[in-house]
């Protein structure tokens, strides 16, 4: 069992917003310690740029029992290739920026973090530093070892999941097969369970096509590996409805008693999820043996360093985080 005490917070993109956020959730009293994964004189420069104060922590592990007083923070060092100006990205801080995902990782994998918050990352100063990169999902996964990660994203009374990710709209219909949506809602709904506390979710499974496919008329991704899954996983005694068309799913009386709905790809249910909580929705990656949220915006490095940038998603990405942690381990405790 997991017996850390602290987060790992890894603020992402050091042009962008993430130094602001990490800076200004310092200034907050915490209800657990928070050890920042990033270079000590980004923060330095961006806390005095926006004015706030800022007393470092240095680590030498990462066992620390009780929360950082307000405007302090606990920090282990991961020196950036270049400092940057906010507003201007460089990609040969992408490997500093990895580097910082890798050991949050490692610490959750390890024990010595109960969960990992991460800040926005600007995917194209990875991939320009010659690094195929599709985004923190994929990533961590494969630190993990974890073959199936789920993204879901919480915010306001939705929670929305999806088949597939980061992937060009024509690659989406050959990766949705029975096998994958099986594996898919089973982390769904144990995920759920466990760390959401959720003793029986029920799943509203999204059509690929539009009116989910008119009987095949418009589409037999449906009729082929959408409707098989949804019937092997009810078979199992697991309450999965659908498919329904994307264009009515979201309708109040449809989402009654539902749960989660399980979308077939990135920009079929986020436009909505996020319309409902923009700026306080958490994204989430189920299916890996560690817990990690993040923010539901980008990088915004229009308003890095301006002391306009949004603290509500990462504050709710704490939150969710902790929560995860305390349900996932009074599940153990229990199990």
């Amino acid at each position: 069992m997991n017996t850390s005490t602290g987060i790992a917070i890894t603020p992402g993109e050091p042009a962008g917003i993430g130094p602001d956020l990490v800076i200004q959730l310092s200034q907050c009293r915490q209800p657990q310690p928070l050890i920042v994964i990033a270079d000590e004189q980004l923060l330095r420069d961006r806390a005095t740029l926006l004015e706030l104060p800022l007393e470092i922590l240095h680590l030498s592990d990462f066992s620390v029992s009780e929360p950082a007083p307000p405007a302090n923070l606990y920090l282990w060092s991961v020196p950036l290739s270049n400092q940057v100006a906010p507003g201007q990205p460089s990609s040969t801080n992408a490997n500093s920026l990895l580097d910082a995902l890798r050991i949050a990782t490692r610490g959750c994998l390890d024990g010595h973090f109960k969960a990992m918050v991460t800040g926005p990352i600007n995917k194209a100063m990875i991939n320009d530093a010659g690094i195929p990169f599709t985004g923190h999902t994929e990533f961590i996964a494969d630190l993990c070892q974890s073959e199936q990660p789920v993204m879901l994203l919480t915010g306001g009374n939705l929670r929305v999941a999806l088949a597939t990710t980061h992937m060009p709209i024509n690659a989406v219909s050959n990766a949705i097969s029975q096998e994958r949506l099986e594996q898919i809602l089973k982390i769904l709904i144990h995920d759920l369970t466990t760390s959401f506390n959720i003793p029986h979710p029920r799943v509203l499974v999204l059509g690929l096509n539009p009116h989910a496919g008119e009987g095949g008329h418009l589409g037999t991704e449906e009729i082929d590996s959408i409707c098989p899954a949804i019937e092997s996983l009810s078979k199992q005694g697991f309450a999965v409805e659908g498919p329904v068309p994307a264009d009515t799913a979201f309708l109040p009386a449809r989402l009654k008693g539902i749960d989660v709905v399980l979308a077939m790809y990135h920009d079929q249910g986020l436009p909505v999820l996020k319309f409902a909580g923009f700026g306080t929705a958490v994204n989430t990656t189920l299916g890996l043996p560690i817990i990690r949220t993040s923010v539901d915006h980008g990088t915004a490095l229009d308003l890095a360093g301006s002391g306009r940038a949004d603290l509500g998603s990462f504050q709710a990405a704490l939150k969710l985080a902790i929560t995860m942690a305390e349900n996932r381990a009074a599940t153990q405790t229990f199990s």
